[in-house]
């Protein structure tokens, strides 16, 4: 290492050392400083070859064949890996606020064709449509400044669980069965419940809140929650509750035959239509590009109602969103927050999504997570962890900056004028000698770059936070 390195480069020579030890084997931190630098440079493509390029433009081919095996062949356990990152982003971001929110969402992957491993015709929400894709559920750690992902799970669909051609094809290991994503994402909860996280409220959209068994399954971990429901989600308005059915066997009664008319749950939509207007209020939540984002709220207190169930849940908020320019409200939220939160603390939660949003954008934009190109199950979950370990690193040095500001990065190597990535036209030939799973050794090829690893100024509009 060079005496005269930067503290940025320093820093990310210590990062390297801790998420060595998650990747098990001296020799694969190599190939590990080569793809998160490969994530790193700017470039359009951040798929195997391209990056073996930008890295080690004299042998790309060696370099490709090195970093292939790293990603989609060798042994490591990304979960280890997304454990270091976490830890190593969490340690600079909570000097300036707590972790306010687990935040649970899914992210989706547009593919072609039917072998790449998941891909099925489901919803895809960079879509905002149904399409042939790959669904990962992630959860997130929030707080008012920052956030970073700490969880990244491929969703199997039921007809990729009951091939077992394709799973063998795709080293689907055996023992991963078909689970919701609520069932996926109440496991990686699980998990940072033993790693003793912080604890924060759970956030997640009505893909995950309109499920009545997801929201208790959070209650009975002792956690609250702030999720999004559907507008026809049944409520009981607080003074108006079922009667409690007799206790014995057989099949309990239907609700409407729980009470009189009075007792009848109603829809989340009909409740909010039926809200007094001084019940509505303005709130800002937080500055967008366009200046201060505001709409109008109103929260009430209701038990939610539940066909079958016999008991009265305990009271929670219903929050709901009615836009100026809207006909009706648009956007309903169940919470277990305290009663006495104020509605700006309720808003200011329910909205904190747009963090993770932000963060998939740029995973993909600039850091390549939707450019993986194997059709692997290991290689899918291995280039995520790395993607994500990757963003850790520069989250990390955004919280060093007091307020947080864009960082500066890497700089790539000169391509050779002769260059041409494959899939292009100049590049259709084929290449004899390819082996997709031999391990480049190290030192094999020696490299005309320098052996620490610069970080400068970025030009503008690259890899910032």
């Amino acid at each position: 290492m060079s005496r005269h390195q930067s503290p940025e480069a320093k820093r990310f020579e210590g990062y390297l050392e801790r998420l060595s030890f998650a990747v098990s084997h001296a020799d694969r931190r190599e190939p590990l400083r080569a793809y998160l630098s490969g994530l790193l440079l700017p470039g359009e493509r951040k798929s195997v070859e391209p990056m073996a390029a930008r890295w080690d433009p004299l042998h790309v081919r060696a370099r490709h064949q090195s970093l292939h095996h790293f990603v989609a062949k060798a042994p490591w356990s990304e979960q280890a890996l997304l454990r270091v990152a976490r830890d190593y982003a969490l340690a600079g971001f909570e000097r300036h606020a707590p972790i306010a929110a687990w935040v649970i969402d899914d992210t989706g992957f547009p593919k072609k064709g039917s072998h790449s491993v998941g891909v099925a015709h489901q919803y895809c929400g960079v879509l905002g449509k149904s399409a042939n894709c790959q669904v990962a559920v992630t959860v997130s750690l929030v707080n008012a400044l920052l956030s970073v992902p700490a969880g990244f799970r491929l969703y199997l669909p039921e007809s990729w669980v009951q091939d077992p051609e394709r799973r063998k094809a795709a080293g689907v290991p055996e023992g991963v069965q078909f689970q919701t994503k609520g069932a996926i994402a109440l496991e990686q909860i699980d998990e940072l419940l033993a790693e003793e996280i912080p604890l924060a409220p759970v956030v997640a959209d009505a893909g995950y809140g309109a499920s009545t068994k997801f929201r208790e399954a959070l209650t009975k971990r002792g956690l609250c929650y702030a999720v999004g429901i559907l507008p026809d989600t049944n409520l009981w308005p607080l003074g108006i509750e079922p009667l409690t059915p007799p206790m014995g066997c057989g099949r309990p009664p239907v609700p409407s035959r729980q009470g009189t008319q009075r007792q009848q749950p109603v829809l989340a939509r009909e409740l909010a239509l039926s809200l007094q207007p001084k019940t509505w209020q303005t709130v800002c939540w937080r500055e967008g590009t366009k200046g201060m984002m505001r709409s109008r709220f109103a929260a009430v207190r209701v038990r939610a109602a539940h066909r079958g169930c016999r008991g009265i849940r305990q009271p929670e908020w219903l929050l709901v969103e009615w836009p100026f320019d809207e006909k009706e409200p648009s956007r309903y939220w169940l919470s277990t927050l305290p009663e006495e939160v104020t509605l700006e603390e309720l808003v200011r939660l329910a909205k904190i999504r747009w963090r993770i949003e932000r963060d998939f954008q740029e995973l993909k934009d600039e850091l390549g997570l939707d450019h993986y190109e194997g059709r692997g199950w290991r290689g899918f979950h291995h280039h995520g962890a790395l993607c994500i370990a990757a963003y850790a690193f520069l989250v990390a040095e955004r919280a060093r900056l007091s307020p947080p500001a864009p960082v500066a990065f890497l700089v790539p190597a000169r391509l050779p004028q002769d260059f041409q990535p494959r899939g292009s036209q100049a590049s259709r030939a084929p290449q004899p000698g390819f082996d997709s799973h031999h391990e480049m050794a190290s030192g094999t090829h020696p490299s005309n770059r320098p052996a620490s690893l610069p970080l400068v100024r970025a030009r503008r509009g690259r890899v910032m936070l």
